[in-house]
C-alpha cells in the first residue's frame, strides 16, 4: 500500500497548534474590502482556528502525515 502524500495546496495554507487545532487565514479579504465593514475587516486580521469539524476533515483528507 503506498503512502498517503500531504495535498501541497493545504499545507501552505493550513498550520497545527501544539493541541492539533487547525489554523487558517480568515476568507473574505481579497477583494471588495470598499464594501466591508471596519469591524469586519479588523477582526479578519491574521489566522482563525477552523472548525472542530473542518478540522477533522482537513487534517484526515489534506494533511494526512500531521
Amino acid at each position: 500500500m503506498p503512502k498517503m502524500k500531504t495535498k501541497s495546496g493545504a499545507k501552505k495554507r493550513f498550520k497545527l497548534t501544539g493541541t492539533g487545532k487547525v489554523k487558517a487565514a480568515q476568507a473574505g479579504k481579497r477583494h471588495g474590502m470598499i464594501k466591508r465593514t471596519t469591524k469586519f475587516i479588523r477582526d479578519a486580521r491574521g489566522t482563525m482556528v477552523l472548525f472542530k469539524t473542518d478540522g477533522e476533515n482537513v487534517r484526515k483528507y489534506m494533511l494526512p502525515n500531521n
